[in-house]
């Protein structure tokens, strides 16, 4: 059931039972995150393999501290700085927190999600929530509540509708590796705008296996359909046979169909890509097609975590 009821939300997650939200990134999975058998439950739900840790949520600097045993000067100044907003930072988990939600790592990856209805919800319960993004496992984020129900709606009793996600992409996820802050997850938050509060990070590359942070696993956000990635002019001769499917940046291509192509942002704009990514993959992918062809963005500012969606999404 798709709706705007706080309370029949917050209800049905007291019962231990899991709910769509909606956030400023993706929609979420949410449940207690400190109920490890509501947990469990998303795990199942998702098909999410249990070595894959979980974000949770909150609705305060001062609650989250609740929940980690450590928050450094550096962490302080980000969270200050960035939340609420599309920054999840991995710190030193208390033992309230259940091993499962950290996929057994000693830290805890929390934020403060930039919603109204979510930050409404996560005011009105006594506990923080676990949530990674509403979809089954390895498929592409939900930016929409409909999304959410066309994929799981038959798997959780409520979806909270908060309308389209502004952002449409996940959160930056910065930990500290002895001190030296680290990004393990590119997201709605560029490099550069971290890098202008604390100086310099470093970057991690995504894990195939037994990742350190949520969302780190090499292959991910796929759609069912082959996506390509490459120079789109060049790879259309070389699938000439097949039904094509276009993701490009800026560029609309004579030669197919155009309600087989979709341009991410016509005037250049990478918040705006951002914003359409996930939705228009999801709208390539119940086209038919044979294959979707798409392009890197220009590595810089959002783009950098728009091509790392889209080298995870691709078959090769």
């Amino acid at each position: 059931m798709i709706g705007k009821d706080i309370i029949k939300a917050a209800n049905y997650l007291r019962e231990g039972e899991l709910v769509g939200i909606p956030t400023e990134t993706v929609y979420g999975l949410a449940c207690n995150a400190l109920d490890e058998n509501a947990v469990s439950k998303i795990f199942k739900v998702k098909n999410r393999p249990t070595f894959d840790p979980l974000i949770v949520h909150t609705d305060s600097i001062e609650k989250a501290q609740d929940f980690v045993s450590e928050f450094s000067p550096t962490a302080l100044l980000l969270a200050h700085h960035f939340w609420a907003g599309a920054l999840t930072l991995l710190l030193p988990k208390k033992s309230i927190i259940p091993d499962l939600v950290t996929s057994g790592s000693p830290l805890v990856a929390i934020r403060i999600p930039n919603h109204p209805l979510t930050l409404s919800l996560l005011r009105q319960l006594p506990f923080p929530l676990a949530a990674p993004s509403a979809n089954p496992f390895g498929y592409i984020s939900p930016t929409t509540a409909q999304h959410v129900a066309a994929q799981l709606g038959d798997k959780i009793p409520y979806i909270l509708d908060g309308g389209s996600c502004n952002l449409g992409l996940e959160s930056t996820i910065v930990g500290f590796e002895n001190g030296m802050p680290t990004i393990y997850r590119k997201g709605g938050i560029s490099v550069e705008g971290i890098e202008k509060i604390i100086g310099k990070v470093q970057v991690k590359t995504f894990s195939s296996s037994n990742p350190q942070a949520p969302g780190m696993l090499k292959s991910h956000y796929a759609p069912r359909v082959p996506l390509i990635l490459g120079n789109i002019d060049e790879l259309i001769p070389q699938f000439a046979d097949s039904k094509i499917g276009i993701l490009s940046f800026q560029k609309h291509f004579a030669q197919i169909p155009k309600n087989q192509q979709i341009t991410l942002a016509v005037s250049g704009d990478l918040a705006e890509a951002a914003r359409h990514l996930f939705a228009a993959m999801r709208q390539l992918d119940e086209l038919n097609l044979d294959v979707i062809l798409a392009e890197l963005l220009p590595e810089q500012d959002l783009g950098r975590a728009i091509n790392d969606r889209l080298r995870r999404a691709a078959s090769q």
